[in-house]
């Protein structure tokens, strides 16, 4: 596979993991996340995998708007990383919010799996 090719996937696995966030797909985002995944949220907590599965499954996570505003793009062989900006609204730890977010998501490309996402840094604008 090319280097085009795998950036082209790469781009298409992050909006495959918009959508599955607005539509709340925990099979979609346990395809997505890497089951060594680490996250940093806004408030500096360290998530993993299943903690991020079981906030949608529990309805505590739920994203009823998610605009990206901008999205640039790196792979490095095997690595790739998006840059999100997203405007973002619905119910995080059961409590309302809207914000202006920054992802930044590392992804590991495996033959049989695509890309998954193996750390990630969310940061409120």
């Amino acid at each position: 596979m090319t280097d085009r090719d795998l950036s082209g996937e790469l781009l298409a696995a992050e909006q495959r993991l918009q959508h599955a966030q607005r539509a709340g797909d925990v099979d979609e985002l346990d395809r997505l996340l890497d089951d060594r995944l680490v996250a940093i949220g806004p408030d500096g907590a360290t998530l993993g995998k299943n903690d991020d599965l079981d906030a949608y499954r529990a309805g505590t996570s739920v994203i009823d708007e998610l605009t990206q505003v901008s999205l640039d793009s790196l792979v490095v062989d095997t690595t790739g990383v998006t840059f999100v900006v997203c405007d973002v609204a619905g119910t995080l730890g059961g409590a309302p919010f809207r914000a202006r977010l920054r992802y930044t998501r590392t992804w590991s490309y495996q033959k049989e799996w695509g890309w998954r996402i193996v750390a990630a840094h969310i940061v409120v604008l």
